[in-house]
């Protein structure tokens, strides 16, 4: 399971807790919503911290994998890719390829 999806499911599933356990408490409504969503972030901040850290392990890998992406998609536009194709261009333009 993509390790957002438990992160997420998780924070939810801890604040529904936290509201349930609130809700026979005397309290409005709102005041009750308040108080299940910072308790449930706390207990987040302790008890999700694998998902957390997986979660953002992969949110890095890929931001790492589009800015190679989009480098090596620049130095293409840029006629600073590979040798093999310059040549190529080279030849297709009637020039011997310099070696």
């Amino acid at each position: 399971m993509n390790p957002a999806v438990k992160y997420t499911l998780g924070r939810i599933g801890l604040f529904l807790l936290v509201f349930l356990v609130l809700w026979p408490v005397d309290l409005n409504v709102l005041v009750k919503l308040m108080i299940a969503l910072v308790f449930s972030a706390a207990l987040a901040f302790f008890l999700l911290r694998r998902w957390r850290d997986e979660m953002a392990g992969r949110l890095a890998t890929a931001a790492e994998r589009r800015k190679a992406d989009r480098d090596r998609l620049r130095s293409a536009l840029a006629g600073e890719d590979q040798e093999g194709t310059r040549a190529g261009r080279e030849e297709s333009r009637g020039n011997p390829p310099t070696s």
